[in-house]
């Protein structure tokens, strides 16, 4: 048997679910409040039991809704360790903000504060390499920091990566270009997530996933 991938195009970002023989993965969980929306989405399309649900990075459009998740389902959150402090604490820091939306960064970090994210300590903090069990599927952990410290990819059967918040399909495809705690970590990410082979990749934002001509395609601006 094959993933199974489902799209979420929630409020401000995606998730997605993935479902293999033996059980399914949420990758991000969207805003605070989507809750009720996503568990909908895993009663229609999942018929086994959700296990994890994996966080590409700590901020609030991508973990807001975990912590109601996970009480309602029972699956164990997962993250790479370098965010699982920010997540415990209920942070969501913006990093270095360029171009257009230096103008909008205080509106955004004072709406941030406005959230009261729940504090969302994780189950597991993964470490680049680690697999998650359970779902019958191959599931590699591939860390891509720059935007934030943890920032990490989950790769499925070496074939289909979900890749956060590095890359865009808002318009053209893109590398993330307004938020990052590190931009030459970032452009290094992009680089190793080249070279690890996936031939679709799903992102954090955007209508659309990438085939692997168009990341090889991709430039650092």
């Amino acid at each position: 048997m094959t993933a199974r991938i489902y799209s979420l195009h929630l409020w401000l970002s995606n998730a997605y679910l993935v479902e293999g023989p033996d059980g399914a993965a949420l990758i991000d969980a969207g805003m605070p409040g989507e809750a009720q929306r996503i568990l909908r989405a895993i009663e229609r399309w999942c018929t086994s039991r959700l296990r994890w649900i994996f966080i590409t990075h700590a901020h609030a459009d991508h973990y807001g809704s975990a912590a109601a998740l996970r009480q309602a389902t029972g699956a164990m959150i997962a993250v790479h360790r370098l965010d699982g402090p920010t997540m415990a604490e209920g942070g969501s820091p913006l990093g270095e903000v360029r171009g257009p939306r230096r103008l909008w960064a205080p509106l955004l970090r004072a709406l941030i504060r406005r959230l009261s994210l729940d504090p969302t300590p994780a189950d597991w903090l993964l470490e680049d390499g680690d697999s998650l069990p359970g779902l019958g599927l191959s599931a590699r952990i591939i860390h891509t920091p720059g935007h934030t410290p943890g920032s990490a990819c989950l790769m499925i059967d070496e074939q289909i990566a979900f890749v956060g918040d590095l890359l865009t399909t808002n318009g053209r495809a893109r590398l993330q270009r307004y938020y990052a705690v590190d931009w030459d970590v970032l452009h290094a990410s992009l680089q190793h997530l080249k070279g690890m082979g996936a031939r679709l990749l799903y992102p954090g934002h955007g209508p659309r996933p990438l085939d692997r001509e168009a990341l090889a395609a991709l430039e650092i601006p």
